[in-house]
């Protein structure tokens, strides 16, 4: 053996063909090659293993992501059977899921809100560019809500146009009266 644990004399040793091994050396070679790339190697490493830019992600996760491209390429990927029921499984989280943001209403101008604050009436009319109040254009509603409050408040919250999750209440018919639990 030549002390290396994973090393070709343990893969031999298994019964393991030479041209396998090979394989996993170059990859591993590989692997260890990719940790001493600087962020613009590794930018470049990227835009060859998937042909498009790099995400804003920190250096560890395209370390990672990259690691498992060169696995993915060098020994194959996940069965097709095996990504079906991911995104299914997938579907089914998302579909389940009390937090998941709802989509956001599509407004067309002319539109307008309409929100009393401590006494005042404030009008808020979505225009092509962004949302109109007090005469002046703004890019959201968050810094109008923040205009109105002197707060930092959410500006689609502060004028109704986020639904709170639904209440996890038990449904009345599932509870029983007393009398029905001292019978049942």
């Amino acid at each position: 053996m030549d002390g290396i644990v994973g090393g070709e004399a343990d893969a031999r040793a298994y019964g393991q063909p030479a041209a396998e091994i090979r394989s996993r050396s170059a990859l591993q070679q590989r692997l260890i090659d990719l940790e001493h790339l600087n962020a613009a190697g590794l930018r470049q490493e990227w835009r060859r293993l998937f042909r498009s830019d790099p995400p804003p992600l920190s250096r560890d996760l395209i370390l990672r992501a990259l690691a498992y491209r060169l696995q993915e390429r060098e020994q194959g990927g996940l069965s097709k059977a095996t990504l079906r029921t991911i995104a299914a499984q997938t579907r089914g989280f998302r579909a389940n899921d009390p937090d998941r943001a709802e989509p956001r209403a599509r407004l067309r101008p002319g539109a307008r809100f309409v929100r009393e604050w401590r006494g005042r009436t404030h009008t808020v009319t979505v225009v092509e560019d962004g949302f109109e109040y007090a005469g002046k254009t703004y890019a959201s509603l968050t810094p109008i809500a923040r205009t109105i409050t002197g707060a930092r408040w959410s500006g689609p919250r502060f004028f109704g146009l986020v639904r709170r999750p639904a209440s996890k209440a038990v449904p009345q018919s599932s509870t029983l009266s007393r009398e029905g639990r001292e019978r049942g």
